[in-house]
């Protein structure tokens, strides 16, 4: 999922999208945000020839508009490895990650800044970034005709291929490179084979999920939503995609416990985990951790990709890519894009809608069960689209709180990029990185930005809002396609998050959390489920 994180045809998805005329990629659209002109045209990929002759600086701006004074790029490095040190230390212990950023920007007065991001020694011999934190300038991190994504996926630094068998996968991969193309068509391939097996894998894998928590509720008093979310979500993940039950083969149901260690090992040097300051910094951030110590339980994970996806690497060897790379890089997808995901988006989602209180939940529920109703009593696509406030709802979750938040480009040449207030000179190789949160809560794009506002994207000036949310490395309105770096998956991120939302208020009138911190996402708890009375 992730920044990668699968279309249903060739390249487009044939999910049924919210607004078919914001979401076609042919045409160049113009949209009113308040008073002003926006030209939104298709990202494409353009990777020229390195001229002999210095080029000026390529503005990433919008025409028409009234000149912004240029400004040098504020901020510091600080001394070679001090400077670095200081600034993780900040990051994760200090101030923690918002008040980083935060306090920079008041230092600076300014949304575009230089700073070092994590983990800096010795995992990252260059943790030099120039940070994008606004809404205006963020986006030219999804323009790969500007910025190269090579080996950036998790950011300034690279785990070991020895984690994916030795192969670069498709997540850190630039569009200019052969295989890219055809690892992401080989991914549009499995969801579109499969597209017919989501709605029904998820409502089977979900209501195990639902019946989980209410025994535990009625033992207990309460459960954890993220421990049978872990199952429910790799079951499904492996019945929708590959028709494959991980408990009856020999992966059984320890799939979940071995990807987080897996993922844990990669992420290790941008997480903390809540250990001590000191023994966090030396056991996960100062040195990367080997991969042989997950060798084991990684073999046991493509051992049943291997036997589940036969189909799939059929098609990868007529397009050149051989079954083991094409395995590889389905795990990946499956366990790190798309299940980590999920581990993260639904238990935040699950924390916004319920701290909205038991009137949003009604109107949930009624708008939800109309509709469903209406549809013959079956869930359907068509019956979703009837549901214009829980689509709102997840919009707003991903808005609000998108699960890949950071983002990373360095520019193939001079850039000059605009922020609300200024135009910066960037040069050729440079390092950008963008906070997103910062980039969807950005109080000059939205109103009330650091609310969770459910119905923000309800009626025609809702979804022209919809531009601005960015959670799949690329803007709402457009596409995944071969030459850019979109989420493969991006419809079928927003299908599951919606059918999460729908499930729940099938069943449930109402529900009470708790809610604490854990290294990914919120720590959500379910303590009451009030079940369907209408």
């Amino acid at each position: 999922m992730a920044s990668t994180s699968l279309p249903f045809t060739s390249v487009h998805m044939q999910f049924n999208s919210p607004n078919k005329s914001l979401l076609s990629s042919s045409s160049t659209t113009t949209t009113r945000l308040s008073t002003r002109r926006v030209v939104v045209r298709q990202i494409r990929a353009s990777v020229s020839e390195k001229p002999s002759v210095p080029a000026p600086p390529v503005a990433v701006s919008e025409p028409g508009k009234t000149k912004l004074p240029l400004k040098k790029i504020p901020g510091n490095y600080g001394l070679p490895f001090v400077g670095p040190i200081k600034d993780r230390l900040d990051y994760f212990y200090n101030q923690g990650r918002h008040e980083f950023f935060k306090s920079k920007i008041q230092k600076y007065q300014s949304t575009v800044f230089r700073t070092n991001m994590p983990p800096g020694p010795f995992i990252a011999p260059n943790p030099k970034v120039i940070a994008l934190l606004d809404g205006k300038s963020f986006p030219v991190l999804f323009d790969v005709s500007k910025v190269e994504k090579k080996d950036l996926f998790t950011g300034t630094y690279m785990p070991s291929t020895d984690f994916t068998g030795g192969y670069r996968i498709l997540s850190y991969l630039d569009p200019s490179e052969p295989k890219h193309g055809k690892l992401k068509q080989l991914l549009f391939f499995l969801l579109k084979s499969r597209r017919d097996k989501v709605i029904p894998e998820f409502e089977a894998s979900y209501t195990e999920l639902f019946e989980t928590l209410e025994k535990e509720l009625a033992e207990k008093g309460k459960s954890s939503f993220q421990t049978a979310n872990d199952q429910a979500g790799f079951n499904f993940l492996a019945r929708a995609f590959f028709g494959s039950n991980p408990p009856d083969t020999k992966l059984g149901v320890d799939g979940p416990s071995l990807i987080r260690k897996w993922v844990l090992f990669q992420l290790g040097p941008v997480l903390s985990l809540g250990l001590p300051k000191y023994v966090e910094e030396l056991l996960i951030h100062t040195f990367p951790l080997p991969p042989s110590l997950v060798k084991k339980d990684y073999q046991r994970l493509y051992d049943f990709f291997y036997e589940s996806s036969g189909f799939v690497q059929d098609e990868a060897e007529k397009l050149g890519i051989s079954r083991e790379e094409a395995c590889h890089n389905l795990l990946f997808a499956t366990c790190f894009n798309s299940l980590g995901g999920l581990n993260f988006f639904f238990p935040n989602m699950l924390k916004w809608i319920g701290r909205a209180g038991v009137k949003l939940h009604t109107e949930l529920a009624h708008e939800i069960r109309s509709a469903i109703r209406s549809n013959g009593g079956k869930l359907t696509m068509a019956a979703m689209e009837q549901m214009p406030l829980m689509k709102s709802v997840v919009y707003e979750g991903f808005r609000i709180e998108p699960p890949v938040p950071l983002q990373y480009g360095k520019a193939r040449k001079d850039l000059l990029i605009e922020s609300h207030d200024a135009v910066f000179e960037v040069k050729e190789g440079e390092m950008l990185f963008g906070f997103q949160p910062f980039a969807t809560k950005d109080p000059k794009i939205f109103e009330r930005s650091e609310e969770f506002v459910p119905d923000r994207f309800m009626g025609d000036d809702g979804e022209k809002l919809l531009k601005h949310v960015l959670w799949s490395n690329g803007p709402e309105t457009e596409r995944p396609t071969f030459g850019n770096k979109q989420c493969a998956g991006k419809d079928f991120v927003v299908l599951v998050s919606r059918l999460l939302v729908v499930e729940l208020f099938r069943r449930y009138d109402s529900f009470d959390i708790e809610v604490g911190k854990s290294a990914l996402g919120a720590a959500v708890t379910v303590t009451s489920l009030k079940r369907a009375s209408f």
